[in-house]
């Protein structure tokens, strides 16, 4: 039964890895034989000005949107754990966002950010606010990308919601007979509880962080206003497919991996663990 998945998972997972691993060590156009550069390919896109801002860039949205998104989705399902009028509607509206494809989702904010006919700048402008160039200003353009994606929190909000519904109710009667206010109730009882479901998220966001960032990069800016929005998926995709450097594309995917292997690892360090404790 399994046996279709698995195959699937080889053909377009685990081959092209290993592919994209051999071709990083290589000179390769698509259009004749590769040819063996060893480690050129890596000593070259580090001298480059475009991969330096790129890592960059993909940083700073690694380190604004995962705590973000971790952060909403905690909050929602905080907010949204109870009984109260119109909580499956509010639930479904906050899950819509992250059912939406990935292209239409970016053309809706297009939409949302456009500086003349936008309802963003409509409202902010009847609110006596500034009216920010959101995708045109290389100040904000980064920012724009970041928040547009703090609105795709519907799978963490689903899996913190089955975590706090899973937290026995006695925890917080046997808190509360012992004079534990709210705060103390979240920081003892439910935050342990739910670290597990917190570092998986947040190692899902970090992995996911590089798939999330391409498309609005590439339908909204391509990856302007003066490379401000140049992430890691979206260089390797031009130098792909737009200058035919195989070899140089493979490298950056390498170093993008590795890279996500240092922050999963610095997680697991920070956390001790994966949030599981045998006192708690």
């Amino acid at each position: 039964m399994l046996l279709p998945f698995f195959v699937g998972a080889v053909l377009l997972v685990v081959l092209p890895m290993f592919l994209t691993v051999g071709l990083a060590f290589t000179d390769y156009d698509a259009l004749s034989l590769p040819s063996w550069r060893g480690v050129q390919n890596f000593v070259d896109i580090m001298r480059r000005d475009l991969f330096q801002i790129a890592v960059r860039n993909s940083l700073i949205y690694v380190g604004l949107a995962v705590p973000l998104r971790l952060l909403g989705a905690l909050a929602l399902a905080l907010f949204l754990n109870g009984r109260r009028r119109g909580l499956y509607l509010y639930r479904t509206a906050v899950y819509l966002p992250t059912v939406i494809p990935t292209i239409a989702y970016a053309l809706i904010w297009l939409w949302i950010y456009n500086p003349i006919y936008g309802p963003l700048n409509h409202l902010l402008g009847a609110l006596g606010l500034p009216e920010p160039l959101w995708l045109v200003n290389s100040q904000t353009a980064l920012l724009s990308i970041v928040l547009m994606a703090t609105f795709q929190i519907g799978e963490g909000f689903v899996i913190l919601l089955a975590g706090l519904q899973d937290v026995p109710h006695d925890y917080y009667d046997a808190a509360a007979v012992d004079g534990g206010g709210q705060w103390t109730m979240f920081r003892h009882i439910t935050l342990p509880l739910l670290m597990p479901w917190l570092v998986l998220l947040t190692i899902r966001d970090l992995i996911a962080s590089a798939q999330q960032s391409f498309a609005p990069a590439y339908l909204m800016t391509g990856g302007g206003p003066y490379y401000a929005t140049l992430f890691l998926p979206l260089l390797v995709f031009e130098e792909a497919f737009d200058r035919f450097r195989f070899g140089h594309a493979s490298a950056m995917m390498v170093v993008m991996f590795i890279g996500m292997g240092l922050l999963l690892y610095l997680l697991y360090r920070t956390v001790g663990g994966w949030g599981y404790a045998d006192d708690v």
